[in-house]
């Protein structure tokens, strides 16, 4: 199957309960059924950031693919990196279904999946069963349970055991499913579990970059002081942004009033008016990924000339499939050439300057 032919037959999967539907979707990349996208980059997609080097900007988000089960098939449908997670230290269930509702007349997702996952030992074991040299960059997103946590504790433990295998470590304090997750966001909490983070990097024998993921919904005032501690403790990048608590007014779908976070189109002003904000706070101190509502390399542009050196999605790919990458890429390169960029971080931060 190629990856147009497996779009063509999302229309069917869009039938089905939205958590039913993700699960085939992920049994059926894991075996390689949705194909692969053999097309080469334009070499204008390629960047290097993090200190890494992408073949391409655009990436898979987290939440996708929580236990890392098909990771590789992902990265063979063109994305130039994948982050799967996030997982946590002990397996947990997540919150009681039904807890994930498509919102398909706004393009939207809604979730309190609650991070449901399978643990930490299996996603690291995961992880180190993939083949290398693996065609994409792997990332991997951490947080923690939403019983018996100790973030201080927790937070280094998962970057030890994802460290040997990723190729940078996501910290998760802003998903809106976790009780009291969000308050890790502010600045003394956020500087301690950073610090001690800091501390388990140090000592490890692999030291792949950490970011943090932070919610679109900060208080204006906390963003400063959160740039700030992420650059005070070696932090290499934020992820701007995961979902919002928010409903805008413009909301049609029938489930708008389902409890969780909002992803999707609705997502996209918000989030790049953050991303805007922080890349004039960070002043070139940190990377930044774009994330949220991205549905089109007209989207990806934009949050890339907003600050972003590299860009993330996951509710569009829900909704159109794979054939969406290669699409996005092929365009977002078009659009880089007509602007006159020779690379893509010649971009970034263009509407800023």
């Amino acid at each position: 199957m190629t990856p147009a032919l497996a779009s063509a037959l999302m229309p069917l999967m869009r039938g089905m309960d939205p958590e039913r539907a993700h699960r085939l979707a992920l049994k059926a990349l894991a075996l390689g059924l949705a194909g692969a996208d053999a097309t080469p980059d334009d070499p204008v997609l390629a960047t290097r950031a993090l200190g890494l080097d992408f073949r391409n900007p655009v990436g898979l988000a987290a939440g996708f693919d929580k236990d890392a089960v098909a990771v590789a098939p992902l990265m063979r449908l063109g994305f130039g990196f994948v982050e799967p997670g996030t997982t946590t230290p002990r397996p947990q269930p997540g919150n009681p279904q039904p807890r994930l509702f498509r919102l398909s007349e706004d393009a939207a997702v809604i979730n309190r999946m609650g991070m449901n996952n399978e643990g930490v030992q299996a996603f690291a074991a995961r992880l180190a069963a993939l083949r290398r040299p693996l065609p994409a960059v792997l990332g991997a997103n951490i947080g923690i349970n939403k019983e018996g946590a100790d973030p201080e504790r927790d937070y280094p433990a998962l970057y030890r055991a994802v460290a040997p295998q990723a190729d940078y470590v996501t910290i998760n304090v802003s998903s809106p499913n976790t009780p009291g997750l969000r308050d890790l966001q502010g600045e003394a909490r956020l500087a301690a579990i950073l610090a001690a983070v800091a501390d388990a990097r140090g000592a490890a024998e692999r030291q792949p970059p950490v970011l943090v993921k932070i919610a679109p919904d900060l208080a204006e005032e906390a963003v400063p002081a959160l740039v700030e501690t992420c650059v005070a403790h070696g932090v290499a990048g934020l992820i701007v942004s995961n979902t919002t608590i928010a409903r805008p007014a413009s909301l049609r779908g029938a489930h708008k009033g389902e409890a969780g976070g909002l992803s999707g189109a609705p997502l996209f002003e918000p989030s790049t008016a953050l991303l805007r904000r922080v890349h004039g706070l960070a002043a070139g101190r940190l990377t930044l990924i774009g994330c949220g509502g991205i549905a089109s390399a007209g989207q990806a542009y934009a949050k890339i000339r907003a600050g972003a050196s590299l860009v993330q999605f996951y509710a569009a790919f829900a909704y159109a499939g794979p054939a969406l990458v290669p699409k996005l890429k092929r365009e977002l390169a078009a659009l880089l050439r007509r602007d006159g960029f020779a690379h893509v971080h010649d971009a970034v931060g263009a509407d800023a300057r």
